[in-house]
């Protein structure tokens, strides 16, 4: 008997059937892999909660993410089909937030801020759905302490490095400042206080950073466009509440010439890119985002490879945790649970 996988994609590929028909196969296709995908993850949790990358590297940073995908089912801490790993997930994290406010340690978290940012997106959308008062309360102090870490990690510029503007001498980099951004976001989101000098002085930095075709240089210092950190860029203005800003056109124009085609691989860090270009489109909305997400839906499907009954997507060199994570959330966009993805 054929693989499921390669069932799908020759179901996929039929010609001879109608429109309808093509697009129920493709929904149906996509719920099928997208519960593979998650039994996977569930399958691949440590027995205290975290998930890693390949050689057990930035271990928080997976953790949140393989835990966002997750709470995109629609399960919580206490509901749904994935509420104990996301449990765990939660206890992980809450043990990883230090005295400093840090979520995370740079001992075993390398690029630490990326496991802080992903921490307190995470986390952020699990405390509104915290039924236990006590618990919700851990969580409202460990948020706390991260905002107010975030703050005093912000370089000199308004960005972020892989480490604090201390501990990095003022190193910044675009992809670590989005996550930081989108991380803040979802804390104000969820009531924690985030000064907004903080927000201000990150789509400052983003603004110098956007050269005048509008694709976004890898940092201050400069290293030419990046469509990947373009895309999260976007993103992290939409989640500031800056669609109308000025540069977004000719940044949305810029990544549209480098991503729309989701073919294209003639750029690095393919998933990443698409993790935050398809954030960004569901945001746009209307027959851009059907046409997009037609194309992306069709690839992810497609390239999911099969352990025995379940799915996973080993490309990329992070390691397959990070990849299933970041395009399980891609595929769940329109469920809309999570307040920082919603329109």
């Amino acid at each position: 008997m054929l693989p499921r996988r390669v069932i799908l994609a020759c179901l996929l590929a039929a010609a001879p059937a109608p429109p309808a028909a093509r697009a129920a196969a493709l929904d149906d296709g996509v719920e099928r892999t997208v519960t593979r995908g998650l039994d996977w993850l569930v399958r691949r949790q440590s027995r205290r909660g975290s998930w890693s990358a390949n050689d057990g590297r930035y271990p928080t940073a997976m953790t949140a993410l393989a835990g966002t995908a997750l709470l995109l089912e629609g399960s919580t801490t206490t509901q749904g089909r994935h509420a104990d790993a996301i449990r765990l997930a939660v206890d992980y994290l809450v043990s990883r937030s230090r005295v400093n406010g840090l979520i995370g340690d740079p001992k075993t978290d390398d690029r630490y801020t990326y496991g802080h940012g992903f921490s307190m997106l995470f986390l952020s959308q699990v405390v509104g759905e915290e039924e236990d008062e006590r618990r919700r309360e851990e969580l409202v102090r460990v948020l706390t302490k991260a905002v107010e870490f975030a703050g005093r990690a912000q370089t000199a510029d308004g960005g972020w490095g892989y480490v604090s503007a201390k501990d990095g001498n003022n190193f910044d980099e675009g992809s670590t400042t989005i996550t930081q951004v989108q991380g803040l976001r979802g804390c104000r989101n969820a009531g924690i206080p985030v000064p907004r000098e903080i927000i201000e002085r990150a789509i400052a930095y983003i603004h110098k950073c956007t050269m005048p075709d509008g694709g976004v240089q890898y940092s201050s210092k400069g290293g030419g466009g990046r469509p990947a950190i373009s895309a999260a860029a976007i993103a992290c203005l939409f989640n500031a509440g800056e669609e109308d800003d000025t540069h977004v056109p000719r940044m949305l124009d810029y990544a549209e010439k480098h991503l729309g085609n989701i073919a294209n691989n003639g750029f690095g860090h393919w998933h990443y890119a698409h993790f935050y270009y398809a954030q960004v489109m569901y945001r746009e909305g209307g027959r851009k985002w059907e046409a997009y997400r037609d194309q992306i839906e069709k690839r992810l499907v497609s390239e999911a490879q099969a352990e025995g009954e379940l799915l996973f997507w080993p490309q990329g060199y992070i390691g397959p945790v990070y990849t299933t994570a970041t395009n399980l959330t891609i595929l769940q966009l329109e469920n809309g649970t999570l307040p920082i993805y919603q329109r």
